[in-house]
């Protein structure tokens, strides 16, 4: 693993396990019951999306609607956060905010993905407020609002390469002269994506040797959590925590 780029982020021995959305298998995906469980299991890095409502809360929730996981119904963004905070997801647990996740679990490190430009900037006045620089890294599909992230919070704030980024980035593995950002701490990608492999071991040295973690997401099952822990990458998200933990503990590396 290279130490060329260190944020505080990543201290932490051995590989990164991360719960996605706290373990989404369980059915209670971005709720605190659910990131309770995966600290209790031990976990210590939690992924999450955030939705800014329309009266500028700040939720921990993957869709842009209510309607999937929970009783409730609509585009968060045209909801305000008293209409929000009555929705159950699975028809038990509210939907959180993300200052109150960031609150009742002070020990736990969170990789954000932001899933709309108006939830950037409440996001880093978040951060600011509960001094969370160390705790938090931003994500997100979208490359130019990453780089809003940058220029808005400067290397205090830690970042996950957008697409372009992770392109950049598997066309140099490939040995292709492209220039990749070098302010991200981790690239944060798929095992594939349209039947491409992305991770192989070429990814991989081409990102330790820009500093860069790699963290694959989402892997279910032991025998690809293995096979990428074999690569060298430093990271895996995971919906199934038990079965993640469980390949960590055989392997020696649950930490």
């Amino acid at each position: 693993m290279s130490t060329l780029v260190r944020h505080p982020y990543l201290d932490h021995p051995g590989p990164l396990a991360f719960a996605h959305r706290g373990g989404a298998a369980d059915g209670l995906e971005n709720t605190a019951a659910q990131f309770r469980r995966a600290l209790a299991l031990g976990y210590r890095y939690l992924e999450t999306d955030v939705h800014a409502t329309a009266d500028g809360r700040l939720v921990a929730f993957h869709d842009p609607t209510l309607d999937r996981v929970t009783d409730g119904a609509g585009r968060i963004a045209d909801l305000p956060w008293e209409t929000v905070a009555q929705a159950r997801v699975g028809g038990r647990e509210p939907v959180p905010l993300l200052e109150e996740l960031l609150e009742t679990f002070p020990g736990a490190r969170w990789n954000v993905d932001v899933k709309a430009e108006p939830a950037l900037r409440p996001l880093l006045e978040l951060i600011e407020r509960a001094d969370a620089w160390d705790r938090v890294c931003v994500g997100s599909f979208s490359e130019a609002r990453v780089a809003r992230a940058q220029r808005l919070a400067g290397p205090r704030l830690a970042t996950s390469y957008g697409v372009r980024g992770v392109l950049g980035l598997r066309l140099r593995s490939w040995g292709l002269p492209v220039a990749a950002r070098r302010s991200a701490v981790a690239a944060q990608v798929p095992v594939a994506q349209s039947g491409v492999p992305v991770v192989d071991a070429r990814f991989v040295r081409a990102a330790h040797a820009r500093g860069l973690q790699v963290h694959v997401w989402t892997v279910n099952e032991p025998e690809p959590m293995h096979r990428l822990l074999d690569l060298g990458v430093d990271g895996i998200m995971t919906d199934h925590i038990d079965t993640l933990r469980a390949v960590l503990q055989q392997r020696g590396v649950w930490a």
